[in-house]
């Protein structure tokens, strides 16, 4: 069943029963099966352990219907079984002496346990169904035939079990001779009814007439803990964490299950270790809270300050239970371990903060709100730092998906959320305590301290100078680290092209003594080993190849920050724009609150004009105000991307219709990013090409010189030769690579690479090409919007205006009436705006997906 349903399973080996030896004490209906399963990358049936083993037991149940199953790593389930006695998560007992009203009351909490969501594979212990043969005898009429119990007892035994009636010699070997009825009279009730038994007369009597023989259900097993009989109800905890499936199974049997007197129940397993565990952390956080506050007072001397960066911990567990929350993952003790390690890693932003506030006095600076504006700016990098480089650390155990991740993710889960509320609250609510603390709590430093925290991402307005995009692309193009990185990645490329031609080392070799006669003589070799010509061909094209990779990644990257530069840059103008158009609002809303004023004072009108212009007016200021704030928030942005040596404080160029040109739509795709695919194939190619190579045999070249003591005859003649005599010779040899296997299945594992990158390669053609087609759709639509607003609605608002303004003056028309017309004129130039914004914005895209 689990091979046909379950591709994922290379073989299942099953042990059932208990061995002729038994190293464990399993009942003979008890079996394990071992499922070994292939790699997680071929599997099809299921995405984790948890969904696979739910779809096995279905199978199985729904197929298999007079066994139960559980599904369980072995580990985890050797551990279960040494900890509680039984092999499941969660083991409830119910412990009694008398076997059947156990049996009866386990039977009941299996039916209440199995509706709750989360636990699986229940399984109710079995302690009775063996069948039994029971032989109650008959006491008057073993004595009316003159019989014993003893002597019915070893009748019945001998016929059945066997019964030692002497010895057998064979040399000097002894077996006992044991009798028995054969197999054939054995086999049925029926024969142990109509068994003989003799007594002293002689006349043989049917056991039937002696005893009755009746086949019963006897126990099974009989399983105690701390001497008392008990029975176990098991099930397995997926998808739900144990303490709230406890307590649902808690609130079920008080609610209905009611045990005799005499009977009680316990829970184990999991849940047992669960509890163990929250006893030991209710220790564990207090101590580890506390050592850190005594760390911080050495630290700082200061029980103000250490009480101060302290804060970071409740700041810090607010983002581990959201985060937790969000993943939807219950509180476990891996959970709490990340908690102690939160509170560990949180205080250090507080202690970079803090550190260096009191740097700043002890170097002379008095103001506290100086010393706040400075201090945050300075460490606003380290503190982010600081919690990045922790958090980059944990997420990998956050996003693992292999064996361990049960503990694994809930711990980076808390370390990771943890951090990030941490680091954000301590930026903003670490300086106003600090504030505070320094200065004394009133209502009015409230708001001087919150924006002493913001001053440091504020720009003034003040002392900006106008800077056009061209000159903005050309210094992001000259400071982004990012492109930095990718020509630093082409001059390495570069340098590696003259790796191709790698000789082995030289190999020099001197070896003196009797090598040749009786005599001592020496020996110099030098040899050399060459591949063939043909790899380091196929290795300099590689190489080749890849330089020109890294040169075409060097030019997507400088086409995507020139988009993105393009993009954050048109959006500050729109909103300098827009800002200079709600100065002009407000002076005209400014004018018109103080000729209301002036009608109220004077009773020419009432108090709802007042009002009316008076929240106008204060509506617009609020506008403007977030109009400047998030021009704040779009400099950092462009600052991020340009990362020029000084911030920038520029004012962008306005925006304008006649800048505003369609670009010509070719036909064929042209972005760089296309080009990187397209050489990712190429280099696939050569790779292939160049573990193909490596099958080619390699070249040995070598020379000796070397002396040949002796006399030795030489045409007729001996002659005599010493050590200062030297004998030369080359050497030439060749490895043939007989065993190639290895790398046969390189070269496949190449080609199948290189079949991935042109898939890639189609993939990004096809994006590419869809959004070019949405851009080109929403650029002809926005077209149409800007030239009917420049020819119809501008004009019309405009002339709108003036004539309200002309009637307004001359006392023909009102002050609602002026109010109405200046307003409207505010919102059609900020639709109108938002036009020229977008289709800006569009236009790069298209000149951003063409490759322009």
């Amino acid at each position: 069943l689990l091979k046909e349903n379950f591709p994922e399973i290379e073989k299942v080996v099953t042990k059932i029963g208990s061995a002729e030896v038994p190293t464990e004490p399993n009942p003979v209906e008890l079996g394990d099966m071992i499922v070994v399963l292939k790699d997680q990358s071929e599997w099809t049936s299921a995405k984790n352990r948890e969904e696979l083993a739910n779809k096995i037991s279905e199978v199985l149940q729904e197929n298999l219907p007079q066994a139960s199953f559980g599904v369980q790593q072995p580990i985890q389930m050797r551990f279960n079984e040494l900890m509680t006695g039984a092999r499941q998560d969660v083991v409830v007992k119910i412990y009694g002496e008398d076997l059947d009203t156990l049996a009866v009351y386990a039977d009941k909490l299996g039916k209440l346990i199995r509706p709750v969501a989360g636990a699986e594979d229940l399984y109710t212990e079995k302690m009775t169904g063996l069948p039994q043969i029971i032989v109650n005898y008959n006491r008057e009429n073993l004595a009316k035939y003159g019989l014993s119990i003893n002597e019915v007892n070893r009748t019945v035994t001998a016929a059945f079990a066997g019964e030692e009636a002497g010895q057998v010699y064979e040399g000097e070997k002894r077996f006992s001779l044991v009798v028995r009825l054969d197999e054939q009279d054995r086999k049925d009730i029926t024969d142990v009814q109509n068994l003989f038994v003799s007594n002293k007369a002689g006349f043989q009597i049917p056991l039937h007439q002696l005893a009755s023989v009746e086949m019963k259900d006897g126990p099974n097993q009989i399983q105690r803990d701390g001497t008392k009989r008990r029975i176990s109800v098991g099930f397995n905890v997926r998808n739900r964490d144990v303490q709230s499936i406890v307590d649902e199974i808690q609130g079920k049997v008080d609610a209905g299950l009611k045990l005799p007197p005499g009977y009680s129940m316990t829970y184990g397993g999991q849940f047992q270790n669960l509890i163990e565990a929250k006893s030991r952390l209710s220790v564990a956080v207090p101590l580890a809270l506390l050592l850190i506050f005594v760390l911080l007072f050495f630290a700082f001397r200061s029980v103000k300050q250490s009480i101060l960066i302290f804060t970071a911990i409740p700041l810090s567990a607010i983002g581990g239970v959201f985060a937790l929350l969000f993943r939807d993952m219950p509180f476990s003790i891996s959970a709490g371990v990340g908690f102690i390690a939160l509170f560990g890693v949180a205080v250090l932003n507080g202690i970079v903060l803090i550190g260096y506030f009191n740097q700043l006095k002890e170097g002379g600076m008095t103001n506290i709100e100086e010393i706040i504006r400075k201090g945050t700016a300075a460490r606003l990098r380290p503190i982010i730092m600081t919690a990045t480089v922790a958090s980059l650390g944990f997420l990998p155990m956050a996003l693992s998906n292999s064996a361990g991740a049960e503990v694994q993710k809930p711990l980076a889960t808390v370390v990771i959320g943890g951090l990030i509320t941490a680091t954000l609250l301590t930026l903003v609510v670490l300086p106003v305590i600090y504030y505070f603390s320094e200065k004394g709590v009133r209502a009015k430093k409230v708001l001087v301290a919150s924006m002493l925290v913001f001053g440091p991402l504020v720009v003034s307005a003040q002392d900006r100078q106008p800077m056009p995009l061209d000159q903005v692309l050309q210094m992001a193009q000259e400071n982004n680290g990012l492109i930095r990185q990718a020509g630093l990645e082409v001059e390495l490329r570069t340098a590696l092209k003259k790796t191709a031609i790698d000789l082995p080392k030289t190999e020099i070799d001197y070896s003196q003594g009797k090598l040749n006669s009786p005599f001592i003589d020496n020996r110099v070799g030098v040899t050399q080993r060459f591949s063939w010509p043909t790899t380091w061909q196929a290795q300099q094209k590689l190489l080749q190849e890849q330089k020109v990779l890294s040169q075409k990644q060097l030019q997507t990257r400088q086409h995507e920050l020139n988009y993105r530069v393009k993009s954050v840059y048109t959006q500050l103008a729109y909103l300098f724009e827009q800002n200079t158009l709600l100065q002009r609002q407000d002076s005209i809303f400014n004018m018109l609150e103080k000729a209301a004023d002036v009608r109220f004072r004077t009773g020419e009108s009432g108090l709802l004009e007042k009002t009316t212009a008076t929240t106008q007016r204060l509506e617009l200021t609020d506008r403007i105000r977030q109009n400047e704030a998030e021009i704040n928030v779009q400099m950092a942005e462009l600052n991020g991307l340009v990362q020029a040596p000084q911030p920038l404080n520029i004012i962008p160029e306005k925006l304008r219709p006649a800048n505003i040109t369609s670009p010509a739509a070719p036909q064929a795709l042209n972005h760089p990013l296309l080009g990187v695919y397209q050489q990712q194939v190429s280099v696939a190619e050569r790779e292939q090409r160049a573990e193909k190579s490596k099958i080619s045999p390699d070249i040995t070249l070598g020379y000796f010189n070397q002396s040949l003591a002796g006399t030795y005859e030489i045409e007729g003649r001996n002659q005599y030769f010493g050590r200062g005599d030297r004998f030369q010779g080359v050497e030439a040899g060749i490895a043939l690579p007989l065993f190639f296997g290895a790398q046969a299945a390189r070269v496949k594992a190449a080609g199948l690479n290189k079949q991935i990158a042109e898939a890639e390669l189609k993939n990004q053609k096809i994006q590419l090409g869809t959004e070019l087609k949405g851009a080109r759709e929403r650029e002809q639509r926005l077209s149409s919007s800007l030239q009917f607003y420049q020819e119809k609605v501008l004009a019309n608002a405009n002339l709108a205006l003036q004539q309200a303004d002309k009637a307004y003056r001359s006392g023909e028309a009102g002050y609602l009436n002026y109010l109405q017309a200046a307003d409207q004129m505010l919102r059609i130039r900020q639709n109108y705006l938002q036009l020229l914004l977008e289709y800006r914005l569009t236009i790069y895209q298209l000149e951003y997906l063409k490759g322009n």
